[in-house]
């Protein structure tokens, strides 16, 4: 920060101190939510423990939620008066603009229907295509060849790293709506740091079957049972640089899906029995918070949330708190599946390698395969022709 114009300096190390938050510096989006949290909680709402920007106010029959990023705000409920009292609340407070029903939010767009809610990032989408000059370009089935092989050594560096890294970074938040990209991106993401020919190749392939279906996203139904349900898998030694293996999960809220992830693991396993049961660990984390989630808007689960694995070994070791040769090296944290198994939170069972939803997070699959799995996952798109 500059000094104003005319400030007398009695020496190099005069500083300015401020009475206000001013809007641009670090410690003004932080002073801005604590400013807005003990506002809205003098009204009567409390602050999830499970996410600090949700905050609920349950009264008999009535429920009001506010969702705040930064200074975006998102107001639902099934009591329209608690809600019109909030508005002027918030008004008294704050200058705010009421922008009415709910249709564009940080990128991403919303449309209502007696179906339910339909929830995707086509405008976004376009964007990325005219920037990068590929919106008349041919479309692609699936994003990434079912062989592809990258690695940070092959192939020419690209003269200016700055334009894939940016592509990267518009597709990791397009993923907010597309899990179908998801596998795609965090393969490409790993060579951020020095990109080549063949990863920008494979990027622009990762467009044009964005092209094919730009307007694809969520139908959040309106039938939906609001029952968890999750999917998890692992790719065995799947990086051939580090021979990494990779998680990848996906959970349904009835048949939405609502968190997905594809992520290389931090260790090699020895097995793809530990790779698998690594899988189920870290999609046990996810349960575990989307189960507070859900708590928290008044959504509860009765029964232990079904996760599905195709490994039968790994669903052997979740099962049965015997010590096994096989598993001593295995950290200790993995071990939460078995705890939430005994909990009764989780209930893990078997299913075919074929009916693995999961398996479109863990590696590039054929073009068939692709569509397969990407329609199971319950994704439409509203703006392809009938």
């Amino acid at each position: 920060m500059e000094p104003p114009p005319g400030l007398r300096r009695q020496g190099e190390n005069v500083v300015c101190r401020l009475n206000k938050s001013l809007y641009g510096l670090k410690q003004a989006s932080r002073n801005w939510f604590s400013t807005f949290s003990k506002a809205i909680q003098k009204a009567g709402y409390q602050q999830s423990k499970a996410d600090y920007s949700l905050f609920t106010k349950p009264q008999g029959t009535s429920f009001t939620a506010v969702l705040i990023y930064v200074d975006d705000i998102l107001l639902t409920g099934n009591d329209l008066e608690e809600m019109k009292r909030l508005k002027e609340f918030l008004l008294r407070h704050f200058r705010i603009k009421d922008l009415g029903d709910l249709k564009y939010f940080l990128g991403i767009e919303f449309s209502r229907s007696k179906k339910g809610i339909f929830m995707s990032q086509r405008k976004y989408a376009l964007d990325i295509l005219q920037d990068s000059g590929l919106i008349g370009a041919r479309p692609d089935k699936f994003p990434m060849e079912q062989n592809l092989k990258l690695t940070p050594t092959d192939g020419v560096v690209l003269t200016d790293p700055t334009k894939y890294r940016r592509l990267v970074g518009r597709l990791i938040y397009l993923t907010v709506t597309r899990p179908d990209i998801v596998y795609s991106v965090q393969t490409l993401s790993q060579f951020m740091h020095e990109p080549r020919k063949p990863h920008w190749d494979a990027a622009l392939r990762v467009l044009r079957y964005i092209k094919g279906i730009p307007g694809q996203g969520i139908l959040f139904s309106t039938s939906n049972d609001l029952s968890l349900k999750a999917f998890c898998d692992s790719d065995w030694g799947g990086c051939h640089a580090t021979r990494r293996s990779v998680t990848g999960f996906c959970i349904f809220l009835g048949n939405s899906p609502i968190s997905w992830k594809s992520k290389k693991q931090v260790t090699v396993s020895r097995s793809s029995a530990e790779s698998e049961y690594r899988a189920m660990a870290n999609t046990c984390l996810e349960l575990t918070w989307l189960r507070f989630i859900l708590q928290d808007l008044k959504v509860t689960q009765a029964a232990p949330t079904p996760l599905f694995c195709d490994n039968q070994a790994a669903l052997h070791i979740a099962a049965n708190p015997v010590f096994h040769e096989r598993t001593k090296h295995i950290e200790i944290d993995c071990h939460i599946v078995r705890e939430k198994l005994q909990a009764g939170m989780i209930s893990p069972s078997y299913v075919p390698t074929r009916f693995q939803l999961a398996d479109v997070f863990t590696k590039a699959l054929g073009k068939d395969q692709f569509v397969t799995l990407r329609n199971k996952l319950g994704l439409h798109d509203i703006h392809s022709p009938t």
